[in-house]
């Protein structure tokens, strides 16, 4: 009995430790610093590609690559095309944000058509155009990455009580000021 009892000890601890480390969240930063920004984005959401165009830049120079601030990608996608997106994002499962700022800096070449289908076509013909390898049909069928990016979008509304995109939290806290450069630094600035 006492073997039994260990073995499904042994089991339980190495299950949670393997879903723990099977999907590596996307980070950017040091992951000792100070300030935790979390952005919640849709991959097909215009003010999100907005963000990485106008905003993120910005935020990564001056907090981020300086060690003040990371900055952790969640998903909340809000239609099929944006949560396969999300999917395609995670798959490499490096930790890494090429993908995703690939995917946003260019929405507008992949999102497109009024089906999942046709959505997914472009995707596909987009990340071959970009030379980004990934096996796209394991990638969207893959159920580890479709419960880690709904459960992202679960722990969103729950937790932070998300309800558009982008929503940025720092430091636990939902930033509920306009979303440009300049209201960011000033609440970055009073944590630092």
């Amino acid at each position: 009995m006492k073997k039994v009892f260990i073995f499904i000890t042994i089991f339980f601890i190495t299950v949670s430790t393997i879903r723990a480390e099977e999907i590596k969240r996307i980070v950017v930063g040091n992951k000792d610093a100070k300030i935790t920004i979390i952005a919640f984005e849709s991959l097909t959401c215009s003010h999100c590609a907005n963000f990485h165009i106008d905003v993120y830049p910005q935020l990564k120079n001056e907090y981020i690559d300086s060690g003040l601030a990371k900055i952790e990608f969640r998903h909340f996608p809000l239609d099929i095309a944006a949560f396969n997106a999300s999917k395609i994002s995670q798959c490499k499962n490096d930790g890494n944000s090429n993908i995703l700022d690939s995917l946003y800096l260019n929405q507008q070449k992949w999102v497109k058509g009024s089906t999942a289908e046709e959505a997914n076509n472009h995707l596909k013909i987009f990340l071959a155009d970009e030379g980004i390898a990934v096996d796209f049909n394991k990638c969207i069928n893959n159920k580890k990455l479709e419960d880690f990016v709904l459960n992202d979008r679960i722990e969103g509304v729950k937790k932070f009580k998300v309800n558009s995109t982008p929503t940025i939290i720092i430091n636990n806290e939902k930033f509920d000021k306009s979303l440009n450069y300049k209201n960011l630094k000033k609440a970055l600035e009073k944590l630092i």
